[in-house]
């Protein structure tokens, strides 16, 4: 039936792209859909975007497990989205055109930054991508498990290459609408089904998240520090405050959300769009509380050893086969909308910033030339992120995504932030910045606990002793020293090196940028 409702989903989107590619004329149509989104459409698209598989089923799974310290991470990126609305959102889309990349060559040297934002954009989709994939086995395991993870992988990508390739902008936009009020017509009948149970009892339902039986005990999972805690984990505190840092600057840096601004004509429609997508944003993330504590509680003993099949379990409880299979079914489709969004956002960054701007030198490139360079570039990454996927199947997933935000806060937001409010940026500090972000992050990852861990031999406790003393990184993310050192890197590369035309066009840059005086709206020029 899950299969079913899968092969349903998929059915409707592949018309929509169907249709949507014949509007598909010129790189302005089909890297932002013609500037036409309105403000709720993508509001909900941009939601759609960034409800991924490890918020659905990961963030159920942790306050399941970990309690109020799984809440904290849904905390994290619900308040990142005050970051976007304040200071990315508007001059982001009067400065630029469809990548990042636009808004820091407005006023730098275009082939240095286009090929730092391009390499950081790349490397960002990429984990993101892969994590996205990687979620999907677990879905796959509790319904088919005969089914291989290649034959999973495989799928994923040929219909994220599909909708990419033939739909564009658009079509990317309408499967991420239509996955959006599918997650949020199951999250909130789930949430109905658990208040349920309790007799719709606020006090019945936190009393039984205050008292969950355990093998050690009765158990609070209204506490904290079931995760983070010092007892638990003596860097646990400065853990739980660097994952925060990278959540909630990383959002802002986070490409495929990013492009989602290039999509509506001005930058009052852009604005609307994020309170839009902060309210369904926050609704599902408060949501996943009464899931993951229903889930504890409810499900008490009979918990999946897979934390990310707790929320499809939970269903099968409360609501029987065919809920369940509704749930698996939005599982899936939160996954392809999300790879979709990914590779759309690679393939734009390849085609307009590395191919038309680095590669040609800025020469003016037909319309059709660029669009048919990201499509390629389309089965390119789609090929490349099936073939990694496979590889790292077995891999943390959530090191994977905390890879991703730590990047993007690390390497793209410091140098968004400089570019749009100091004066003295430059070219040289702003792929310093970058570069540093992105190597330190990278680097920091590749030796803490998330991934020397991976392996670590015997019980849980003696687990937990190996990562402790053997990661010569000791938190799990980098965010709290990899963010400080992108926006010292950018400060410190500005100060050694002045750009005279830098400082000298700040100021029709800051016009732009704050009042939309010159910014082009639905145009291929």
């Amino acid at each position: 039936m899950a299969i079913g409702m899968f092969i349903a989903f998929v059915l409707v989107t592949l018309l929509i792209t169907f249709f949507t590619a014949k509007k598909n004329s010129g790189s302005n149509a089909y890297f932002a859909a013609g500037r036409s989104i309105k403000g709720w459409q993508n509001g909900l698209a941009v939601a759609g975007d960034y409800m991924s598989a490890a918020s659905f089923l990961g963030i159920t799974g942790m306050i399941a497990t970990a309690g109020y310290d799984g809440f904290m991470y849904s905390v994290g990126w619900l308040v990142a989205y005050l970051t976007v609305l304040l200071i990315v959102a508007e001059p982001l889309r009067n400065a630029g055109k469809y990548t990042m990349a636009d808004l820091l060559a407005y006023r730098l040297n275009e082939r240095p930054v286009r090929a730092a934002a391009s390499l950081s954009t790349l490397t960002v989709s990429t984990f993101y991508m892969i994590a996205q994939m990687v979620g999907a086995a677990a879905i796959v395991k509790g319904l088919l498990p005969n089914v291989s993870f290649n034959v999973v992988a495989f799928t994923v990508g040929l219909l994220m290459i599909v909708y990419v390739v033939y739909g564009g902008m658009k079509g990317t936009t309408w499967v991420q609408i239509i996955k959006a009020i599918l997650l949020m017509s199951g999250t909130i009948f789930l949430s109905f089904l658990v208040m349920k149970h309790y007799g719709f009892s606020f006090s019945k339902f936190f009393e039984a998240a205050a008292h969950v039986p355990s093998a050690g005990g009765v158990k609070n999972f209204l506490n904290p520090g079931m995760k983070f805690g010092s007892a638990i984990n003596p860097w646990g505190p400065l853990d739980l405050v660097s994952l925060g840092l990278a959540l909630v600057f990383g959002t802002a840096g986070l490409p495929h959300i990013l492009v989602r601004f290039y999509t509506v004509p001005d930058a009052k429609t852009a604005r609307i769009s994020v309170v839009w997508a902060m309210v369904i944003i926050g609704t599902f993330y408060i949501l996943t509380t009464f899931m993951g504590y229903g889930a504890a509680t409810i499900l008490n003993g009979k918990l999946p050893l897979d934390a990310n099949m707790i929320a499809p379990t939970l269903a099968h409880e409360l609501g029987g086969e065919v809920f369940f299979a509704f749930i698996s079914a939005v599982a899936f489709a939160t996954i392809l909308a999300v790879v979709a969004g990914l590779t759309i956002s690679a393939s734009t960054s390849f085609a307009h910033d590395l191919y038309a701007n680095v590669i040609r030198h800025g020469q003016h490139t037909a319309p059709h030339k660029e669009v048919r360079v990201a499509r390629i570039a389309s089965f390119v990454v789609g090929i490349i992120a099936i073939l990694l996927a496979i590889v790292l199947q077995n891999m943390n997933v959530a090191f994977l995504v905390g890879l991703a935000f730590a990047v993007a806060a690390s390497s793209n937001l410091p140098v968004i932030v400089l570019s749009i409010f100091w004066r003295r940026f430059t070219t040289t500090g702003a792929v310093a910045g970058i570069l540093v972000g992105l190597i330190s992050s990278i680097t920091l990852i590749i030796i803490s606990p998330a991934v020397m861990g991976i392996d670590a031999p015997g019980t849980a406790a003696n687990k937990m002793h190996f990562i402790q003393h053997a990661a010569i990184f000791p938190l799990q993310n980098p965010g709290i020293v990899s963010i400080p050192l992108g926006f010292l890197a950018a400060i410190i590369g500005s100060l050694i090196r002045r750009d005279p035309r830098a400082e000298g066009m700040f100021g029709e840059f800051s016009v732009r940028a704050h009042t939309g005086l010159g910014s082009e709206k639905a145009s291929d020029h």
